[in-house]
């Protein structure tokens, strides 16, 4: 139950009665942020006096009449501001309360997306090495997003491409095959700069030696570097889903770049954009920075980005006539259209960014402006241990990498802490912090809150003598919720809906994590509560009636604790 979009869909009703011709999309139906501002506020009157030239006292009135005729509001004022405010009566807090009870595995749900199919990719690093807390924030964000989106109604494919053609995979090959020699040897083989050190790529090479011995020692590197790149990327790959799999983190379709251009999606993308005449050739400007005498002006092949909205036109196709990273991504997301795609949602790295304009031109170029590419990308994350920076290369192989975070503090305490900020905002992660039981530790406080809930339910019969079941929430006196904090709290719950269609549209997860932090926060509040420098009981054998009704309150915020955190991909712990 959403009760804002409850009162908006009736406010809406009425007001096209008498204005049927007008626009009535920008008129909210919102909690104020202020409490003397009402419990519900409009700006219907605002909206409707500036288009149509009347009086706010005009539209006031009609709004106030229709309200007025039910029984759901105490006062219904206009406020200087031009803001109509509702003061709400209690019994409709308390229904809803009830409502959420009744239907606690659909609260919050939406049918903002009508099962509209959309893509999103996420993680989609090299199959080069194991994921790294540059990674993890990716991953998390865009997993989490899925969550949200399948909530609210969409159709979501979580999506991961694996770049398994190029340099870098040539690079990969030869590092195993360096490790696969020295299986062999009794001296220590030393590791070029272009190529990757880490102690991962040990293991892939004791395989190969096992299975194969020395099959392909001394051998030409054209006899050995397929059979090396297959099994390279392949364990490679193995290892980047454990460490996806130790967060949780889903993906339905794995597409590879190698497969895309064996099958010919390339060649078809690039014959697309030249029969359509968006390529051209030509050659590029010098880096910045470069010196004039040292450019060497080569012809390429030109995509026309600039005529989607790029500032240059980018090459797809060198002077030697091999493919730029560029163009197996246009024919990546020409695919991802041809499997029916509009709406694609990518996530990427900041060290990404001045990619975006080039990949969105692309869409538009491939699609005929019929696609829709969204792309958010998430910032550095910034490790330290008790405030001490942790550093990380992973060149050098001594990169700090997913797993061993999660090994550290654990899935859920990740996960949190990876949508905790806007996504575009740089993130500082301390060890130290998530290993502390205590209110610096945000998950640990959120999930405290659940479990002090739990407790209440697990207590009850000896407390008051009455085991609680669901039927004695349902009928609890709730009339008896009387306390400004409990209004407080309800009020809370009943912005949760909001919260969560406001994490859909902007696509900015961070929204629930504060919320839930805030809600947590009314509760611990309301838990240590003093009335007349005496603590109060939740549950208390002289007052039974107030007793169910307090736990009824509190399981409607774990309810709302349990599917928050749910989304986030974190579990709602029962009892710590």
């Amino acid at each position: 139950m959403d009760i804002l979009e409850k009162y908006k869909k009736i406010l809406i009703m009425e007001l096209n009665k008498s204005y049927s011709k007008e626009d009535l999309s920008k008129i909210s139906f919102e909690f104020p942020r202020e409490a003397s501002h009402g419990d519900f506020s409009t700006n219907a009157a605002l909206i409707l006096s500036k288009k149509l030239k009347i009086n706010l006292d005009q539209i006031f009135e009609e709004v106030k009449k229709f309200f007025e005729e039910s029984d759901d509001f105490k006062d219904i004022v206009l406020a200087k501001s031009g803001f109509i405010n509702f003061f709400v009566k209690d019994h409709i807090l308390h229904d809803f309360i009830r409502e959420v009870l009744k239907d606690r595995k659909n609260f919050g749900k939406k049918e903002i997306g009508k099962g509209e199919r959309v893509n999103i990719e996420y993680v989609s690093a090299n199959p080069t090495g194991p994921l790294h807390v540059g990674h993890t924030r990716g991953a998390v964000f865009g997993d989490t997003l899925a969550n949200i989106f399948n909530f609210v109604g969409f159709d979501v494919c979580r999506e991961y491409y694996i770049n398994d053609s190029g340099e870098q995979i040539r690079n990969l090959a030869k590092s195993v095959y360096l490790r696969y020699k020295q299986n062999f040897s009794d001296k220590e083989i030393s590791i070029p700069e272009d190529l990757y050190p880490g102690d991962y790529l040990i293991p892939i090479a004791k395989k190969i030696s096992e299975e194969h011995g020395k099959k392909f020692l001394d051998k030409d590197e054209s006899i050995w570097l397929d059979f090396f790149k297959r099994e390279s990327i392949s364990s490679v790959m193995n290892i980047i889903k454990n460490d996806l799999k130790s967060l949780e983190i889903k993906h339905d379709v794995f597409i590879s770049e190698n497969v895309l251009l064996k099958e010919g999606h390339v060649n078809k993308a690039y014959k697309y954009l030249e029969d359509k005449k968006l390529l051209y050739e030509g050659s590029t400007n010098p880096p910045k920075g470069s010196k004039k005498d040292e450019w060497i002006e080569k012809k390429h092949i030109l995509f026309k980005s600039k005529n989607f909205g790029d500032d240059e036109d980018r090459v797809v196709k060198k002077h030697d006539g091999q493919w730029t990273y560029f163009m197996p991504d246009i024919a990546y997301h020409l695919n991802k259209y041809e499997r029916g795609f509009i709406r694609m949602i990518n996530i990427f790295g900041a060290d990404h960014s001045g990619y975006i304009a080039r990949m969105k031109a692309a869409v538009k170029a491939v699609t005929n402006e019929k696609a829709n590419l969204e792309i958010k990308t998430c910032q550095l994350v910034r490790l330290s241990r008790a405030g001490k920076p942790v550093k990380m290369s992973k060149r050098a192989g001594s990169f700090i990498t997913l797993k061993e975070i999660v090994n550290e503090v654990g899935k859920d305490a990740v996960r949190f802490m990876m949508v905790s900020r806007k996504n575009d905002a740089q993130l500082d992660f301390d060890f130290e912090v998530f290993k502390n039981e205590n209110n610096d530790n945000p998950i640990f406080y959120i999930q405290y809150a659940n479990a002090r809930i739990s407790s209440l339910i697990r207590n009850s019969e000896e407390k008051i003598g009455i085991d609680i079941k669901d039927k004695d929430l349902l009928n609890a006196d709730l009339a008896l919720l009387q306390n400004e904090n409990e209004k407080k709290i309800i009020f809370q719950i009943a912005n949760f809906p909001k919260v969560i269609e406001q994490s859909a549209t902007f696509m900015e997860p961070h929204r629930l994590s504060y919320y839930l932090r805030d809600l947590a926060s009314s509760f611990h509040q309301y838990w240590n509560l003093k009335i007349d420098n005496k603590r109060i009981h939740i549950l208390d054998k002289s007052e039974i009636d107030l007793s169910l009704a307090r736990v009824a309150l509190l399981f409607a915020v774990s309810i709302t604790i349990k599917t928050g955190l749910g989304l986030l991909g974190i579990e709602a712990i029962e009892e710590l």
